[in-house]
């Protein structure tokens, strides 16, 4: 399902001068199963684009399409569906439950589709370094362990795009690597793409197409 920006432009990011190649009051398309980087400096609508992306902000002019779907067009039912089955994100602020342990919150959100199973859920935290965390409750981890929490969580469905908003900002580059790696692999298995947004760093990685804003 490719993504089509039809002149975008957030309201409250009119009145601000935006590079020519910005995505903002442009139009262009990003090819189904793509591996993404927008980059861009602080201010400029990272969050916005995420936001966006996920129905939250709507108040942009233009049109946002997946396929032949205007998001714009979705109502709170379709919503919950698009999310579901077809978009997964990775908030800036995580929004995990953080009185509810990691197991909690991955099972939570792996109850809906029954994605992976217990065993699957527990190798990834291995990978990323926090297995010994499993029981703790969210709250009293690290801002990166967060992150990495969230990350698995957003795997933990189906989908064909999967939008990340800084999702290592306190991550060191090994961990932020061993997440991309797991980010890329789960991709791939999906045949989805994922659009990754970045102040700047591209920890390493061959992304297909840059965004800049």
């Amino acid at each position: 399902m490719d993504i089509i920006f039809e002149k975008v432009m957030p309201l409250h990011l009119k009145d601000i001068d935006h590079d020519r190649n910005s995505i903002w009051g442009n139009s262009f398309q990003i090819t189904s199963g793509k591996k993404v980087v927008l980059n861009a400096s602080s201010g400029k609508g990272k969050t916005t684009f995420t936001t966006s992306m996920a129905g939250i902000r709507n108040n942009y002019e233009g049109e946002i399409l997946f396929g032949a779907i205007k998001l714009s067009s979705l109502n709170r039912e379709e919503w919950s569906k698009f999310r579901t089955e077809t978009l997964s994100v990775v908030y800036q602020d995580l929004q995990l439950f953080p009185d509810l342990t990691v197991m909690e919150n991955l099972k939570l959100k792996n109850s809906l589709t029954n994605s992976f199973k217990d065993q699957e859920l527990l190798a990834m935290l291995a990978k990323l370094g926090i297995e010994n965390k499993a029981e703790q409750q969210c709250s009293k981890l690290s801002l990166g362990q967060q992150q990495r929490v969230a990350i698995i969580r957003a795997l933990c469905q189906p989908f064909q795009w999967l939008i990340l908003d800084e999702p290592f900002s306190h991550l060191d580059q090994e961990n932020a690597r061993k997440s991309l790696e797991l980010i890329n692999d789960r991709c791939d298995q999906l045949n989805a793409g994922f659009i990754l947004t970045t102040l700047g760093d591209f920890y390493g990685f061959e992304y297909d197409q840059e965004l800049k804003l």
